[in-house]
């Protein structure tokens, strides 16, 4: 039998110890060259920076994800820098140093992780301008801030720990700009409740901003981010009162999207989550999918965090190894499945505190640059969906939108919301963007094995 895990965040490390305990060496994939996942993201060997300056209060964790990757290296098939490009007929396509190769499977557990929803603004496409997981990674990985005076904008509690972890290495943050309204956040509390330490660490990092001076804006729409050769200053509105903040750099998002793109290819059917505002593959509460020997952990399947995603891919992993015959603890199964049923409580009480903007798409001026690949403005979406395209792949394949490097990654929840908007119909029935390999580029000169 051979298993290989994509990934090497929470969810796809703790499937891989969970097999390795029951007998079965995985091979464990991964495109970062070190294992840790985004919320877990390891700094080069040569830097020095200790676990709690990193991860704050989450240094235990962490330490303990790094510390079952490096034994697992020794003991199974790990990849680092190993992108999976491609899934077909029981066979991942991968690229590694320059070579494209290839990885059979009979069984795979996928745990492909998230990425920032991004809601476009004019002037997003400025130098200046990051989403906030790249915000943190050039903080974590390279150790250096994004610019010398940095505005938080969107929403979603990843703005508020990004904010705090660049404020607390010393940056100067001018801002945070949330544009969920302080009464949201207020009904959001009994659900909230339910994972109070979880909850107590959010209110700490809101708190520690506004102790140390750095203006907190609820309810602040931004409206455009200005400049001529990079960001000088964004603009924004807080009802209906005009602002604008001078500042070199913009890190923004609207929450997290999951990568989806690979579950895609492996033929697994969707679903709408009106909770995630997004489709997402179908799984079961052990995380199989639709398609034999295709199983889902972590936020890839939908967003839940890092905790959830340990145990999804806990449980992923038993999943696996008892339709293989092999003998699991159902007790710690049932345990695994009641925990992430309290955190799937708590994720609708988040969406509440942290709304989508609605009106972001009917806002949205028609020379907005929707697809930054392409060059796609809003305005030649709307005139595509006029024209009577309303399904989302007739709309790419009309003005290109999605058709770039990033395959809809980047503009693909953007280039929905407008066309739903225009259409007058529902989100959820302007279809998706299906997924095409490459999921990610490919260089030029690959050299392919044989």
């Amino acid at each position: 039998m051979s298993v290989v895990i994509v990934g090497a965040g929470p969810a796809g490390i703790r499937a891989a110890q969970t097999l390795l305990a029951h007998g079965v060496k995985p091979c464990l994939v991964d495109e970062a060259p070190r294992g840790g996942g985004q919320i877990y993201r390891r700094q080069p060997e040569n830097f020095r920076r200790s676990a709690q300056q990193l991860y704050g209060f989450e240094a235990s964790k962490a330490e303990s994800i790094h510390r079952a990757v490096d034994e697992l290296a020794t003991q199974i098939d790990y990849r680092p820098e190993t992108l999976v490009w491609n899934a077909e007929n029981a066979r991942l396509d991968t690229l590694s140093n320059g070579r494209c190769g290839v990885v059979d499977y009979s069984r795979v557990i996928v745990a492909t992780g998230a990425t920032d929803r991004i809601l476009p603004v004019p002037g997003w496409t400025l130098p200046g301008v990051y989403s906030l997981g790249a915000a943190q990674i050039a903080l974590k990985y390279q150790g250096c801030a994004i610019g010398e005076r940095v505005a938080f904008c969107g929403s979603g509690p990843l703005l508020y720990l990004v904010a705090y972890q660049y404020a607390k290495a010393g940056a100067k943050v001018v801002a945070v700009l949330d544009s969920a309204p302080f009464t949201a956040q207020c009904r959001a509390l009994p659900a909230l409740l339910g994972q109070p330490g979880t909850l107590a660490k959010g209110m700490y990092y809101r708190s520690w901003l506004t102790a140390h001076g750095i203006p907190v804006h609820q309810g602040a729409t931004l409206e455009r981010i200005d400049g001529e050769q990079r960001v000088s200053a964004v603009a924004w509105r807080q009802r209906q009162h005009q602002q604008r903040l001078e500042c070199d750099a913009v890190a923004f998002a609207h929450a997290l999207r999951s990568e989806t793109q690979l579950a895609d290819l492996l033929s697994c059917e969707f679903h709408w989550s009106e909770l995630n505002r997004a489709w997402l593959p179908l799984r079961d509460s052990a995380g199989r999918s639709t398609v034999e020997g295709v199983y889902l952990a972590g936020d890839g399947a939908g967003i839940m965090g890092a905790d959830a995603a340990e145990m999804t891919g806990e449980r992923a992993a038993l999943a696996l190894l008892e339709d293989c015959g092999h003998p699991v603890d159902s007790a710690r199964s049932k345990y695994l499945e009641q925990k992430l049923v309290a955190i799937e409580r708590f994720r609708h009480g988040l969406e509440t505190a942290f709304p989508f903007p609605a009106d972001w798409a009917a806002q949205a001026p028609d020379e907005l640059i929707i697809c930054r690949c392409e060059e796609v403005s809003a305005g030649e979406v709307r005139t595509v969906v006029d024209e009577g395209h309303w399904e989302l792949n007739r709309v790419k394949a009309q003005c290109r939108v999605g058709m770039g490097r990033c395959q809809g990654r980047m503009c693909g929840a953007a280039a929905a919301e407008i066309v739903a908007q225009r259409s007058g119909r529902a989100l959820a029935s302007v279809g998706r963007l299906r997924g095409q390999a490459p999921i990610k580029p490919l260089p030029f000169g690959v050299e392919v094995e044989s």
